[in-house]
């Protein structure tokens, strides 16, 4: 069986059991404002995107490749289990947004960079990394009704528990960091877009122009941690700036990563199209970088509203 049946609404059990079965659907948050969709409709496009994830990461591989790349007894069953609880985030934020007289964002058709169990791995640690994201992004903007913050909240600790133990199975440390990094909305919908073939319906969400790790990707978990000082190589199209840029004027990276927010980076040129900079001291665990012609002073939202010259590359660095 692809998926457990046990897979429940996490954060929404209290209010679930409080009400007999047929009234559950009754028990869920509200949508009180457009921010409140806007931030659902968001974190339901990325669990579409990691629900085909994980489904794909159970059904193309069996117990024995599993098991033949190292992974412990049981790892395959639990993608599985993982992709039902993403069934059901998705599920429930569908009915939310269904109650509230909104149409959910349906799924997309996408494309994933693996071809073996650990690829696999590696690749699920950087989206899921993303949609942890989005989810501490968003939250701060949920402020009508503290019955959806919850809600979010509880998937948001979920998401966390998968990343640990995808990172365990392939013998990273499941904690790289003492912090999470939040990610706007823009730049969240930004990391996805690498993966999707075509959408039936894309969300009102600006699409920058991409900027690219030059890296073996999916990104593998280093272990031991990147040290500071070692180069990242990042590639680009200067002719899909949406403001002019002197070709001689200094370019930066805006690193983002855990509570620090930005750190400005200086990058030297390899190229038209291709800047290095070195990991600067700190970093650790996902790290996001955006190409800008500011050297500092901004924080994310800044730096998402007006800053932004590329949409962010993810590194992992730990």
């Amino acid at each position: 069986m692809l998926f457990s049946s046990a897979a429940v609404a996490l954060g929404l059990l209290p209010l679930a059991f409080a009400h007999p079965l047929e009234k559950r659907q009754n028990a869920l948050p509200p949508v009180n404002s457009a921010m409140d969709e806007s931030v659902l409709q968001l974190a339901l496009y990325l669990e579409h995107l990691e629900l085909s994830l994980y489904s794909g990461g159970f059904t193309n591989f069996t117990d024995a490749q599993y098991t033949a790349a190292g992974f412990p007894p049981g790892f395959r069953a639990n993608v599985g289990v993982i992709a039902d609880h993403e069934k059901t985030h998705a599920d429930t934020i569908s009915t939310i947004l269904t109650n509230a007289g909104k149409s959910p964002v349906p799924p997309c058709t996408y494309k994933f960079p693996y071809t073996d169990p650990v690829s696999f791995v590696n690749l699920a640690n950087a989206i899921t990394s993303v949609g942890i994201g989005a989810y501490l992004g968003g939250g701060a903007l949920l402020t009508d009704d503290p019955d959806l913050l919850t809600a979010a909240s509880s998937i948001l600790t979920v998401e966390a528990r998968h990343d640990a133990y995808l990172r365990a199975g392939v013998r990273g440390s499941p904690f790289p960091t003492a912090f999470d990094t939040a990610l706007t909305s823009v730049f969240a919908y930004n990391l996805a877009q690498m993966f999707i073939v075509s959408c039936p319906r894309q969300l009102p969400i600006t699409i920058l122009p991409k900027l690219t790790a030059v890296a073996p990707i999916p990104p593998p978990i280093p272990n031991p941690p990147t040290p500071a000082g070692t180069l990242l190589k990042f590639n680009f199209d200067p002719s899909t700036f949406f403001v002019k840029v002197d070709p001689k004027a200094p370019l930066y990276i805006g690193l983002i990563n855990m509570v620090t927010n930005v750190t400005f980076i200086q990058t030297t040129s390899c190229g038209t199209g291709c800047v290095t900079v070195p990991v600067p001291k700190g970093a650790m665990g996902a790290a996001f970088a955006v190409l800008t012609t500011f050297n500092g002073g901004l924080n994310e939202n800044q730096l998402t509203e007006f800053g932004a010259l590329t949409a962010p590359a993810e590194v992992i660095l730990s």
